[in-house]
Formats: structure tokens, sequence, C-alpha cells
């Protein structure tokens, strides 16, 4: 799934997804949102320009360090959003 987004963001911003290890990044990922990879990528091209090279997958690894995804930062209100749904909300499936 995160592999996708990857490639989606990626296409999007004209860059050919087949040149990077979408697999390692998927890895990296794990825990981020889709907004946070799409974010991943903008700010990889930021750096990427910034150093007068072409975005590649350890640019993108690097930011995916840099950052904690809020699965991570909001742990706490997560769960409690998930346990309020649990009770009151309809599955969606």
């Amino acid at each position: 799934m995160r592999a996708a987004l990857f490639a989606l963001h990626l296409k999007k911003r004209g860059r050919d997804a087949s040149a990077f290890e979408l697999d390692k990044l998927a890895a990296a990922s794990d825990g981020f949102s889709g907004a946070e990879i799409e974010q991943a990528i903008a700010s990889g091209l930021y750096t990427a320009f910034a150093a007068k090279q072409q975005l590649s997958t350890d640019i993108l690894l690097s930011e995916l360090k840099s950052t904690q995804p809020l699965s991570v930062t909001r742990a706490e209100d997560i769960t409690a959003i998930r346990e309020w749904a649990r009770t009151r909300a309809a599955p969606a499936d």
C-alpha cells in the first residue's frame, strides 16, 4: 500500500517511480499516512534541489528518518478516537 502511495506521489511530481526502491521506502515509512508520505517527497525535492542533485531513494529515506509520523506523536489521541468509534460508530466496510 505505501509503495503504491510513493509511486503515485512521485508520478504526480513528474518522477519515474521505477527509479526508486519503493519497497525500501515503504518499509521505512511504517506508520506514515499518505499525506505524510507526500510531504516527505515534497521535502525531498527541496533537499535535492538545494544540493543540486536529483531526488533519490537515499534523500527520501533521510527525510523519512527525520520525521515522526502522527501515529507516533499523537498515539494516545488516535487510541482515544478509535476507542470512541468502537462503541459509537458503524464500521465503514
